[in-house]
């Protein structure tokens, strides 16, 4: 069965039978079942405008589950945001970036999900919906496991919410791959700074594709916190400030090598946003 409501309550009512299957920009459905033909019964809810679009409502920023990421990159957001719009730039190329949902990457949970670090530097969190009701999760919470969300049976994302972060927070993003487009990431970092009167008042720190989750680095973030935002700022943090990540060793690196990128990226990042620069792949 494929089906394509064009709004929420019925797409509620088709995912509430057994073994339904959200689908929306396929980006990954369609390349992870190979020349297998698709068994599962889908719905896709592409067609539901009331799950696209970024707004701003009062103290909180909601991106709709269907916005893609060239949706994202063209939106003008605070500064903050500018790390998940170099992130949005970044993904795969512009072909999956005009189909490829954000809701859909968070989904998908893989440990290498280029939209996980700059969400959780935003203190980002997930809206689900189903007949049940609604329910809203950290997005740290609800990613559990690679490739495994506590999304539940008949449950969809609607949205992914954000506090407004202050206009002085700074965000820089540095993704390392072995192309520049097309490319599963090696390392990934995310930072956003507050910086008032040239002091760091706040400071957040997300790493991805070096653990099974992409997660916050707390001690390395309590570090900068009261700290001058000037050059070279990134040199205060240490390799034990990374001492929570556990990165594989696979085909595109070693976790050796791992550590030592993401060490390098978060001391580019952390520069970047002390010099008020966003990032990109290296």
């Amino acid at each position: 069965m494929y089906a394509r409501p064009s709004n929420l309550d019925d797409a509620l009512g088709l995912l509430a039978e057994s073994g339904t299957r959200v689908i929306a920009g396929g980006t990954d459905v369609y390349p992870g079942a190979g020349e297998r033909p698709l068994q599962a019964d889908y719905v896709d809810v592409s067609n539901i405008s009331a799950l696209r679009g970024v707004s701003v409502d009062g103290a909180c920023v909601r991106i709709g589950a269907t916005t893609t990421w060239s949706d994202i990159a063209r939106t003008d957001l605070p500064p903050a945001f500018d790390a998940l719009k170099v992130a949005a730039r970044d993904v795969g190329a512009v072909q999956i970036q005009n189909r490829g949902t954000i809701a859909g990457n968070l989904c998908n949970a893989s440990p290498a999900a280029d939209g996980a670090p700059p969400l959780l530097i935003l203190d980002a969190e997930v809206a689900l919906a189903s007949r049940r009701g609604t329910r809203r999760l950290a997005l740290d919470v609800f990613i559990n496991g690679a490739r495994s969300t506590l999304l539940a049976p008949g449950e969809v994302m609607t949205a992914i919410v954000t506090p407004l972060p202050p206009s002085t927070m700074r965000s820089a993003f540095f993704k390392l791959g072995g192309r520049r487009y097309l490319v599963i990431s090696i390392v990934m970092v995310a930072v956003a700074l507050d910086v008032v009167e040239g002091m760091v008042r706040d400071a957040r720190i997300a790493v991805g594709a070096c653990s099974v989750v992409a997660q916050r680095m707390k001690e390395a973030e309590r570090r900068l916190i009261g700290a001058p935002a000037s050059p070279g700022l990134g040199r205060s943090i240490e390799a034990k400030d990374l001492a929570r990540l556990a990165p594989i060793h696979d085909v595109r690196a070693s976790a050796g090598y791992r550590r030592d990128a993401a060490l390098t990226l978060l001391r580019r990042a952390i520069d970047a946003c002390a010099l008020c620069r966003t990032g990109g792949v290296v």
